[in-house]
């Protein structure tokens, strides 16, 4: 591309097309859906109300997010990292502040909001971020900490504490979330997973015990176990999303005709969405939906294997993990392949802070993603360019080729102020030494 100066402009590399496209599909398939789940309980609630009123906000929610992806792909590597210290220190006291009574705000059982009508923020979500970037600065600085769990004991301690935080809300889907974000992270700084075997036994016996400490929680797990032994209680949202999908077949039912979404499914516009695109899609919506999840994290992963630096690379590989981790949690769950665990599905599931917050982290990827590695520029610019004498640009290139030939000798001697040029075997016009039989001869 031929920029207005007469200079060229390269396109951007593809895992960044990929990223983008479908980041912005998947958004286009939330405004969609979010309508139809919403729009028909909203008009029948109490007194009446609007029926786009969910999908204003989300339109709200996404252009806040859209606006802080654009920001975050031109420079927000380098603004992140320079705020890491912040936003770590500023996501643990908002994880204390929302646990403090008259504080926090609690919904469907958990104490996980901050603020109070419209403007409530998540302090969990923003925790998934700012572990991500701190891991990444941590173990790109200081590469040898990777070899054992001593060197990995600040990032797991800041780990730990805060997802000790999310765990008490209680909040196990977001938890688990960053758990796999954070263990991503790890195995891709080069962590043995051997290493990793206590701190996975732990982060399970937690798991265990808050499960056991909460029945609201354990009865997700029984309800996913066995819906029919109480299908009126804990099995009743699992049993109403295998309807869904039944209901919508192949091909869906149609746009706006889901039936499960008005009467019998709780939260389908936030946990519970893709039932409602699967009754009016079909299995053909959810192919497409996993789809789109698949080239986002192909396009990630590639962009991390592709990053100039390391910092890059863990900064990708861990962002992607947990945006994948969260859509894995959420269709599993739905797909009646997973206990409940409350998380929205990336892009499409209506929340505001879940939202902008996962925009702003794909953000951070496509600046990874537009920032080539040193051989991918290298090879970019291989090709010697010659302006205005076409025969300087074909003497620089014979020279080098002649220098790769000559394997630098004839470099070296420039620099030791020899004239000559001789290979070892004197083939080239130089002296040759005398050998053994000419300085008998001489002596002779």
């Amino acid at each position: 591309m031929i920029g207005r100066g007469g200079g060229s402009r390269s396109a951007p590399p593809i895992e960044y097309s990929l990223l983008l496209t479908a980041t912005l599909c998947l958004l286009a398939i939330g405004a969609v859906m979010v309508f139809s789940a919403s729009s028909a309980t909203s008009l029948l609630s109490s007194g009446g109300g609007d029926g786009a009123e969910y999908l204003k906000r989300t339109l709200i929610f996404a252009g806040i997010g859209l606006l802080l992806m654009r920001v975050a792909s031109i420079r927000g590597v380098a603004m992140a990292r320079a705020a890491t210290p912040l936003m770590v220190g500023a996501s643990i006291f908002l994880l204390l502040a929302v646990l403090v009574p008259g504080v926090g705000r609690s919904a469907n059982g958990a104490q996980s909001w901050l603020g109070a009508g419209f403007l409530q923020f998540q302090p969990a979500e923003l925790a998934k971020v700012a572990l991500i970037l701190y891991g990444a600065h941590l173990l790109a600085s200081e590469p040898k900490r990777v070899r054992s769990l001593q060197g990995l004991a600040p990032f797991l301690l800041v780990a730990g504490v805060s997802l000790l935080l999310v765990a008490i809300q209680p909040d196990l889907g977001t938890a688990l979330t960053i758990a796999f974000g954070v263990g991503c992270l790890l195995l891709a700084s080069g962590v043995q997973p051997r290493t990793l075997l206590p701190v996975a036994v732990v982060v399970g016996a937690v798991v265990i015990a808050f499960l056991a400490a909460n029945p609201y929680q354990m009865e997700r797990v029984t309800g996913f176990i066995s819906p029919s032994a109480d299908p009126g209680g804990a099995g009743f949202q699992n049993i109403q999303a295998q309807i869904a999908f039944g209901s919508g077949g192949v091909f869906g039912v149609g746009l706006g005709e889901s039936v499960q979404k008005v009467f019998y499914l709780p939260e389908s516009h936030t946990d519970m969405i893709a039932a409602v695109l699967g009754e009016e899609a079909g299995f053909a919506g959810v192919f497409v939906l996993i789809g789109l999840f698949g080239i986002f994290g192909y396009a990630g992963f590639r962009a991390a294997h592709r990053a100039r630096d390391r910092y890059g690379k863990l900064l990708a590989a861990g962002l992607t993990s947990v945006i994948l981790a969260q859509a894995t949690i959420n269709l599993f769950a739905v797909l009646g392949l997973a206990p409940l665990t409350g998380v929205p599905l990336p892009f499409v599931s209506y929340g505001g802070t879940s939202l902008v917050v996962t925009l702003a982290a794909t953000g951070l990827i496509l600046n990874v993603a537009r920032r080539p590695s040193g051989a991918s520029a290298g090879r970019a610019s291989s090709k010697p360019v010659s302006r205005g004498n076409g025969r300087t640009g074909r003497r620089a290139a014979d020279a080098g080729k002649l220098r790769v030939l000559d394997g630098g000798g004839e470099t070296r001697r420039r620099r030791a102020g020899t004239g000559t040029s001789r290979d070892s075997g004197g083939r080239h016009g130089g002296t040759r030494r005398a050998g053994a039989r000419g300085r008998r001869r001489a002596s002779r």
